[in-house]
């Protein structure tokens, strides 16, 4: 009889998981459609200082209630995952606005694909058999959609991508190092915040220093923070509660509702070629994971 409650409360822990993490995607589809709508009157940097900022002061607004402690012995690890993840955010954004909705996301997550090759390369860790093989097929899957990309002269945009994609994955190697190190996640999404808040504060004092903002305008920064900000609650709620690689696996659908956004709101549409580049892309990534030493439980997607 307890082996059964037991049995029913993982699973309904599970179903819980799954639609966090079905939230989360579709939130940061919602954040990418808001930063690609805003593209065509703020730069991506400055989209990035009000994702920082707006997710600084909800954050912080918590930490002052709860009356949590900011301070830490592992400042340079925060700061190197922020700039990490400054720098990818910016490439990121940019992308967005230059390449269909569906191929920036899809390239920003090959980030697994690096990460799983940072900690077998670097950090010497244990991998199974088929290991490279699904890496392989990941950078194949990169060839496969950047083939029509670069064939339509977006190639700056993909460039971006999937630059964002790497660099990432040092963010989240860092990311999974303040993990082990013990430090809260809030407290590191927190500082996160506040470095991409900073790098992106130079373009807007540069926009004189408050450029006219309309009430759209308004609307899609606060889309851009708010989004990327639940997006990021839901997402931990799903690691927190659910197991591993179905949360990883479930991140995908990212792609998804990034495909679908960009096909109403824009009439974008990828190849047959470059949707296999999608598939190969995210089967990759799933199969890194899994053959990886040990999967890594922090929630770490921008």
């Amino acid at each position: 009889m307890a082996k059964h409650l037991s049995a029913a409360k993982v699973g309904v822990g599970g179903t819980a998981a799954s639609l966090w993490m079905i939230a989360a995607s579709l939130l940061f589809a919602c954040m990418g459609v808001c930063v690609k709508l805003g593209s065509a009157q703020f730069p991506a940097a400055e989209l990035v200082f009000w994702r920082g900022f707006i997710a600084t002061l909800i954050i912080g607004s918590y930490v002052m209630v709860r009356r949590l402690p900011l301070a830490t012995p592992h400042a340079r690890t925060h700061a190197v995952r922020g700039l990490a993840g400054f720098v990818s955010l910016v490439m990121y954004f940019y992308a967005i606005s230059l390449i269909p909705l569906a191929a920036a996301v899809t390239l920003n997550y090959t980030s697994p694909i690096f990460l799983a090759l940072l900690l077998a390369l670097w950090l010497r860790e244990p991998v199974r058999r088929g290991f490279y093989a699904a890496l392989a097929a990941g950078f194949i899957g990169v060839v496969f959609l950047l083939q029509p990309v670069f064939a339509q002269d977006e190639w700056l945009g993909a460039v971006f991508g999937l630059g964002s994609g790497i660099i990432s994955s040092i963010a989240y190697l860092n990311v999974r190092r303040l993990g082990e190190l013990g430090e809260p996640e809030w407290r590191t999404v927190f500082y996160f915040s506040v470095v991409s808040a900073l790098g992106g504060l130079p373009w807007l004092l540069a926009a004189n220093p408050f450029h006219a903002i309309d009430l759209r305008g308004w609307l899609l920064l606060v889309g851009v923070g708010g989004f990327g900000v639940l997006a990021q609650l839901c997402m931990t709620a799903a690691y927190k509660r659910g197991k591993t690689l179905v949360s990883a696996s479930l991140a995908y659908s990212t792609v998804v509702f990034s495909s679908i956004f960009g096909a109403l709101l824009w009439g974008e549409t990828l190849s047959w070629f470059g949707w296999a580049g999608v598939a190969l892309i995210v089967a990759s990534g799933l199969f890194a994971t899994m053959l990886s030493g040990r999967a890594d439980t922090e929630a770490v997607t921008d």
